[in-house]
């Protein structure tokens, strides 16, 4: 039998947000990118340049065998987190994710002290240094992890906004995945109840281009993830998720269609990683020309960086959010390697709800 010839994988294209097609008949409002404030756009470089640097400073601490276990970047994806969390309600939204979970946690305003202390296995880590970097945790934020199952959060995240419609409390579940647990069974499954129930959830895809070292392409027969939901009658947004103005804008709109009680939204965001998908991977299947054409074409932090510029903000001013980024990152790498290790009794704590 004849082998079928390998497709290329091109670096993710400028794609502005595209609407529900048409053969789900309705769907969120054309979106816009986001008209952000000058106060804003600093915030949002903020937030980006803060998880970029802190996923550095990560990597390097695995190297000296400081973080072990595994461990998962998100260098190259922040406009999407930052972009859609921006967006939430942090009294009443609920956020679920896979293991790459560092930057939704920094995005959701969590101390990276306690989230650098956890990926050291540290007892003033956010899960008391339990959980390490797949499976992070905080009731406060509503942030309900970190799951290391290939897909199990989207059901997950399901059972979220189940909870937010049966309490009626006005809050949205918003649960990433990515583009490889975009092919698992349970995703669809979930699919098909939060359209039934007409629960309020938004489904994202950040589709970074691989599922560990496997092409979108190779993997995927549609790959157009967006048209994912359209069997469910779930209308599906592909956005531009370099573009944190962009991503904002979707989210606005999906957040829109969501509150207003008309079910589930299902989002792609086409971003790139640019580290391999996780410390231990060494990404052989591309080539460094592509990883370097992506960061010199399309990197979000030095798109925003630009628009910073044309809104008047000064390099100067730009720099010293650089050196205060920097500064927060060392003291919490100095943070997480000089706190104590859990004491043993902690390995019976938190393994049951109640005692038996």
């Amino acid at each position: 039998m004849a082998k079928a010839p390998a497709r290329k994988t091109a670096a993710p294209k400028k794609v502005a947000a595209t609407p529900a097609p048409a053969s789900n008949r309705e769907g969120p409002r054309d979106p816009v990118p986001y008209d952000a404030t000058p106060q804003e756009l600093e915030k949002f470089y903020r937030d980006m340049l803060l998880i970029r640097r802190f996923e550095e400073k990560a990597g390097q601490l695995y190297g000296l065998g400081l973080i072990g276990g595994f461990c998962h970047l998100y260098i190259g994806q922040e406009a999407v987190a930052v972009g859609l969390q921006s967006a939430l309600d942090g009294d009443k939204d609920s956020v679920i994710t896979g293991y790459r979970d560092h930057g939704h946690m920094l995005a959701y305003g969590i101390d990276p002290k306690v989230i650098m202390a956890e990926l050291t296995g540290r007892a003033a880590g956010i899960s008391k240094g339990k959980g390490g970097s797949m499976h992070m945790f905080s009731v406060e934020h509503k942030f309900y992890g970190g799951h290391g199952i290939v897909g199990a959060q989207v059901s997950l995240g399901t059972g979220l906004a189940f909870a937010h419609k049966y309490r009626g409390d006005g809050g949205v579940a918003m649960a990433y995945f990515g583009d490889g647990a975009a092919n698992q069974g349970q995703v669809y499954e979930s699919f098909n109840m939060a359209e039934l129930w007409k629960l309020p959830i938004i489904f994202v895809i950040e589709n970074n281009q691989y599922a560990m070292g496997t092409s979108v392409n190779r993997a995927s027969a549609e790959d157009q993830l967006y048209r994912r939901g359209e069997s469910f009658r779930i209308p599906g947004m592909q956005v531009d998720g370099m573009d944190v103005l962009a991503v904002r804008g979707a989210a606005e709109a999906a957040l829109e269609w969501v509150r207003a009680g008309r079910g589930p939204v299902l989002m792609e965001l086409k971003t790139y990683r640019y580290r391999g998908h996780s410390m231990s991977d060494p990404a052989k299947y591309r080539s460094r020309e592509e990883v370097q054409a992506v960061r010199d074409k399309s990197d979000a932090i030095e798109h925003l960086k630009k628009l910073m510029e044309g809104a008047g903000i000064g390099e100067d001013r730009i720099k010293d959010i650089d050196k205060e980024i920097r500064a927060i990152v060392a003291e919490s790498a100095d943070f997480a390697e000089s706190a104590p290790e859990p004491d043993l009794s902690e390995l019976y704590t938190d393994v049951l709800v109640e005692q038996y």
